[in-house]
This record gives C-alpha cells, sequence and structure tokens, in this order.
C-alpha cells in the first residue's frame, strides 16, 4: 500500500531540511490550532474590531511553540537514549529510573482524578476534599516537569558516586 498511495509523497521529502515545512504544516493541522483560530475568528466577527492577521497568528504562534518544544523534546531525547543504549548496565538502570518515575506521576495523577471525581460525585467538599478540588493541574504539571528534572538528576548523581556502571560492568563482562 505505501508503494501505490504514499511512496510518491514521501519521495517527494529528499532533504532533511523539507520536513521543517511539513512539520509548520502538521502544526497548523493539530486540533488545538484550528480550535484557537476558530474561536479568535468568531470573536473578531463577533465585535468586528479584530483584523484577519491577529486571528490566524493564535495558531501560527502556537505551531511555533509546538515546534519548538518538540525539537527541545527531541534533542533531549536523542542525548538520553544515546546514553542509555551505549551500554547495557546504563540502559537497564535507565528504564528502571523512568519507568518507576512514570509509574508514580501516572498513579498520583490518576489517584487525585479519581479522588476528585469521588468528590462530586458525593458531595464532598469539606477539608481534604476541599483542597483536593482546588488543585490546578497547570501547578501540577509544573511539578511533574520539576520531578522528572529533579529524578535525572539524583539519578544522575547516583550513578557517578555509587559507580554502577564500574560494579555491574565487571558482572556484563564474564
Amino acid at each position: 500500500m505505501n508503494r501505490f498511495f504514499l511512496g510518491k509523497l514521501f519521495r517527494l521529502v529528499s532533504h532533511s531540511w523539507q520536513m521543517y515545512p511539513l512539520g509548520i504544516l502538521f502544526g497548523l493541522g493539530f486540533d488545538t490550532a484550528t480550535e484557537v483560530g476558530l474561536l479568535a475568528l468568531a470573536a473578531g466577527v463577533a465585535t468586528h474590531h479584530v483584523p484577519f492577521l491577529a486571528v490566524i497568528s493564535l495558531p501560527l504562534l502556537f505551531a511555533a511553540g509546538m515546534s519548538l518544544m518538540d525539537t527541545a523534546d527531541g534533542a533531549f531525547m536523542s542525548q538520553a537514549y544515546g546514553w542509555a543504549f551505549s551500554n547495557p548496565i546504563r540502559k537497564v538502570y535507565y528504564n528502571i529510573t523512568v519507568t518507576s518515575l512514570s509509574v508514580a506521576v501516572a498513579l498520583a495523577i490518576g489517584s487525585v482524578e479519581l479522588l476528585q471525581v469521588l468528590s462530586n460525585r458525593f458531595s464532598l467538599n469539606h477539608g481534604f476534599w476541599s483542597w483536593l478540588n482546588s488543585l490546578d493541574f497547570g501547578t501540577i504539571g509544573y511539578a511533574v516537569v520539576g520531578l522528572f528534572v529533579l529524578t535525572w538528576a539524583v539519578s544522575v548523581i547516583v550513578w557517578k558516586t555509587r559507580r554502577i556502571e564500574e560494579r555491574w560492568g565487571a558482572l556484563v563482562d564474564r
């Protein structure tokens, strides 16, 4: 199917720089960018005070921000996986660290969501439940990013101070 339907399309991209315009088009096609554009267009039409360039700037800024964050994420992950996959001990250590943190974050977010649903369902709104319902997921997102950075830093410190590669590397070479 690739040969019949997509082969010609994929052959059009022959250099890495050609992916940038394709990425911008992909970013503009995101549902969120479309929603932002349509909402701004609707607001502009309702008030007749918003020029078209102002309306189209929202999806363009979204696409630019998305491109920046995806590029930074790709560069970071390329470095992280390059380091981790250069040695089997590093690969196991990295996978244990990242998987443990991911599971902990998923359990924490899932627990907060579940408790908020239970709070709303049973009309619990005093003390702990009031605090739980007032949690801002934007702030939680920053805390999760900080937790990932902190875990990465502690993991590097443990890796270097405990000399894990030296201690466990001898067992792998046998």
